[in-house]
């Protein structure tokens, strides 16, 4: 008898433009279509029809779900910002560092501006970081 090891679904992929759609939702949900909208039109600056493809892709990605009310759906986020943030920079880290992140803190040590407090929380991480090495 064959032994099936069930598969974690994978993190759907979104786009940046699908990104401000979950933002909306992440921020509060559910939300009508018609919210969506009103929340994006003038920040993104596009068509209504555009923001409403969007938010079908992301339901078709399994990313939002959509619940009947009445005459409308009330759109819910499925995927999680931490989920969402920690694929886009495992991405980033693979893509653009070699899957390092001492390069990628090299990198923004030595072209970004990072003030005092920035360092400070660098620092912090670090500590607890090798506390919980040890």
């Amino acid at each position: 008898m064959e032994r099936r090891i069930p598969v974690k679904p994978a993190t759907p992929s979104i786009s940046e433009a699908e990104s401000r759609v979950m933002e909306v939702l992440w921020r509060q949900a559910p939300q009508t279509s018609e919210d969506i909208v009103a929340a994006l039109l003038e920040p993104t600056g596009w068509h209504e029809k555009t923001i409403r493809t969007l938010l079908n892709r992301l339901l078709g990605k399994g990313a939002v779900r959509a619940e009947r009310d009445g005459r409308r759906y009330l759109y819910s986020p499925l995927l999680a910002r931490e989920q969402w943030q920690a694929q886009e920079s495992r991405s980033l880290l693979d893509r653009v560092f070699g899957g390092k992140v001492a390069p990628l803190l090299a990198h923004f040590s030595q072209h970004e501006k990072l003030n005092a407090k920035d360092v400070a929380e660098l620092r912090k991480l670090l500590d607890a970081i090798e506390r919980k090495e040890r």
